[in-house]
């Protein structure tokens, strides 16, 4: 695993150009790097040990956990995790924790973008048995110097958060002592949060990741030099993104070496309208959810249910090669 902060490689023009569209403005499209061969032969994986997943929904609470990285790095992270009480409800900030050992998800928020943007969509991951911790990075999120070249720096961020959120599963007094379960995690994000997870994957691979989940992302910056043990990974791309071109994050999509599934969108954007819109809120989130189960839990019916919660309404197509 890298803890170093990653370098800015010779795409950096590209990249500044391709990702200022992330939460704002229409920006240029990205256009995919030169095609990466891909191995023929997939790993296979999830890695955890078959189980079965929660089937009840949770309740949700919310918490921040200051920390800083460096000194000079301030990452402030939300917490949302499965709470006591009656499901269905808005987040309660400290909730008493639900009983029971919950999976980690490392979310990163797109440029200008902050991670209680995205509540909607993480809501429902805790709700369904989830631990998500976002990260507010210094330097992409909104309010800040929107530097799109800290993105390359957002790896590292994302690792050294996950020591301190993984360590909570032992701290006295905590109230997630005792309720994580440290050895099952997944990272994602959305626009320069999903250039940020790809890097997780490649430059910056932390092995302590089990599973990723892209949306709209490209690899310009990170690569598509995908390391380290089999991590099964979920893109999810509209297929009419004005800002990172579809194309671009097929073209990372296809040089994953394990096994992997994209999610597209026919008639979806860059994800703004995606994380306001029901329908299609629903189809990614059912989606997204059972790629969890599966690769988290282990849960083998959770994989079987992919396919027809990708399906429902018309509003997007799977690839599927897990």
């Amino acid at each position: 695993m890298s803890r170093r902060r990653t370098p800015v490689l010779l795409a950096a023009v590209l990249f500044t150009v391709g990702l200022v569209g992330c939460s704002a403005a229409p920006a240029p499209t990205v256009r995919p790097a030169a095609p990466v061969e891909t191995p023929k032969a997939a790993t296979p994986a999830p890695r955890v040990p078959a189980g079965s997943a929660p089937t009840e929904a949770f309740a949700v609470g919310v918490r921040q956990v200051k920390l800083n990285r460096d000194g000079d790095r301030p990452l402030p992270v939300t917490l949302w995790y499965p709470a006591r009480g009656e499901a269905g409800g808005t987040p309660q900030r400290g909730a008493a924790t639900a009983t029971g050992r919950f999976p980690v998800v490392m979310f990163s928020h797109g440029l200008g973008a902050r991670p209680e943007d995205y509540a909607a969509l993480l809501t429902r991951w805790a709700a369904a048995g989830f631990v998500i911790a976002a990260p507010t990075f210094p330097h992409t999120s909104r309010g800040t110097d929107s530097n799109v070249l800290d993105v390359l720096n957002q790896p590292a961020d994302v690792s050294y958060a996950l020591d301190t959120v993984l360590a909570l599963d032992g701290r006295a007094g905590d109230p997630l002592r005792g309720r994580l379960a440290t050895d099952r995690v997944a990272a994602a994000g959305h626009s320069a949060g999903g250039v940020t997870t790809i890097g997780l994957f490649t430059a910056g691979r932390d092995e302590r990741l089990d599973a990723g989940v892209v949306f709209a992302g490209t690899g310009l910056g990170v690569g598509t030099a995908f390391a380290g043990a089999a991590a099964p990974q979920l893109f999810v791309h509209g297929q009419a993104d004005e800002v990172v071109e579809y194309s671009a994050g097929r073209a990372v999509y296809d040089a994953v070496p394990w096994p992997k599934a994209m999610l597209s969108l026919p008639k979806g954007d860059h994800g703004r309208a995606l994380l306001s819109d029901g329908a299609a809120l629903r189809v990614v989130s059912d989606t997204t959810v059972e790629f969890l189960r599966w690769t988290l839990y282990g849960d083998a019916k959770a994989k079987a249910r992919l396919a027809a919660d990708a399906a429902r309404a018309d509003i997007a197509t799977l690839d599927n090669r897990l």
